[in-house]
């Protein structure tokens, strides 16, 4: 029989999803698990988007939407990017689909063809690097270490472009780092992007969720900027509705249109429910929004403090999202348990199995040493993970 997609069969199978889905099924199993691997909010979606949703479903707003999603959603998405970061989208430049990753999709879909490439700067979410790949074009991964705050300069930018260089991916608060770029930063590095005429995918999904510094929309940089960026952000993370999958992107208007033609053949358009709930999201009360900032915020400080106090591992205060990146460099070509550590998924295995703490290796994030906590859970879990893991390093699980 013939073989089946080079390009589908290469894809891997997400780490962090792999690691949640060990986590629940150990916890099904009446296992004392901790999970430290989703990147999710651990709080649930407020009352009145569930209500609005409810009430879409009884007055049968169940039918397809215009495959960009409703006029009323899109034209709240634009007024709230105009009042909040005094950006001006007309409601036919936004795209509304299935969660944030779907836009992250088929904007490398719109941007790429095959053979392109695009700038990756590492530590990266997991999917980037996939879906790049199954757009039929080559990830160019850019490491920037911890010495760097896990940040690309404009100097690994210049150093990466080629004449095939079509696109910059830009995640800022980070999955997995937590980072942040400053204004200047941002300015410096899409100059370079202007100057080469290269295409700036703006991932700002954690833009509500952020402690230290100033959070700065990329497109909001220049009119210059603006033309060659894709804004993508939904309410996945701000509101708690990662399973509502609602994201949108926001695009110049040549873009917008393959965007939303390119939609329109691969999901029709996002769920008409959803769309509902993320109206109630924009134009309700945002003050869950500050409550749940506040939470993240002091188990952040928790488990910075923590992590710095345990020999062996450490880590640098993120200023954004809900991610520490753990240096376990320490421990590598160690033995632990009678087990060689020789990398981060070695480490996290071990420590699963004796510790029962599960965590995300940053191997396939494009990092060696590194594991990635989420604080998207309780406190509580927190301190008993991080009791696990000093118990783990001192040998007495």
């Amino acid at each position: 029989k013939k073989s089946l997609s080079k390009i589908a069969t290469a894809i891997k199978a997400s780490t962090t999803i792999t690691i949640d889905a060990l986590y629940k099924k150990m916890k099904s199993e009446g296992i004392d698990v901790i999970g430290f691997g989703a990147g999710e909010p651990d709080f649930n979606t407020p009352q009145s988007i569930k209500s609005a949703a409810i009430k879409a479903i009884n007055s049968d707003f169940t039918r397809y939407t215009p495959a960009a999603g409703t006029d009323e959603l899109r034209k709240a998405i634009s007024a709230r990017l105009l009042s909040e970061y005094g950006l001006s989208y007309e409601p036919s430049q936004i795209v509304v689909s299935s969660g944030a990753k779907h836009n992250l999709y088929i904007a490398l879909a719109t941007l790429c063809d095959p053979g392109d490439e695009v700038i990756l700067p590492a530590p990266y979410w997991v999917s980037y690097y996939e879906m790049i790949a199954m757009v039929g074009a080559v990830p160019v991964e850019v490491l920037s270490d911890e010495t760097l705050n896990f940040k690309l300069t404009v100097e690994q930018l210049k150093a990466a472009i080629t004449p095939k260089t079509k696109a910059i991916i830009l995640n800022t608060p980070s999955n997995p780092t937590g980072m942040m770029y400053t204004k200047q930063e941002l300015i410096e590095l899409t100059n370079v992007c202007v100057e080469n005429g290269i295409y700036i995918v703006a991932d700002e999904i954690y833009d509500k969720l952020v402690y230290d510094g100033e959070f700065v929309s990329i497109a909001s940089l220049s009119d210059e900027v603006k033309a060659l960026t894709i804004l993508i952000n939904g309410v996945s993370k701000s509101y708690a509705m990662t399973g509502w999958r609602i994201g949108w992107a926001c695009s110049a208007p040549e873009i917008a249109k393959v965007m939303s033609n390119f939609q329109s053949h691969s999901t029709s358009a996002p769920s008409s429910i959803s769309q509902k709930a993320a109206l109630e999201a924009l134009n309700g009360s945002q003050e869950h929004i500050e409550e749940m900032r506040k939470a993240f915020q002091e188990r952040r400080d928790y488990i910075c403090n923590r992590v710095n106090a345990i020999n062996g591992v450490s880590c640098i205060k993120p200023q954004g999202a809900f991610y520490v990146m753990m240096n376990i460099t320490e421990q590598i070509n160690k033995t632990l348990y009678g087990v060689e550590i020789k990398s981060g998924n070695d480490f996290t295995q071990l420590l699963l199995e004796k510790a029962k703490v599960a965590v995300v290796p940053c191997d396939g994030f494009g990092v060696q040493g590194y594991l990635r906590w989420s604080y998207a859970v309780s406190l509580e879990d927190i301190k008993n993970g991080l009791d696990r893991l000093e118990l783990f390093l001192q040998g007495k699980c």
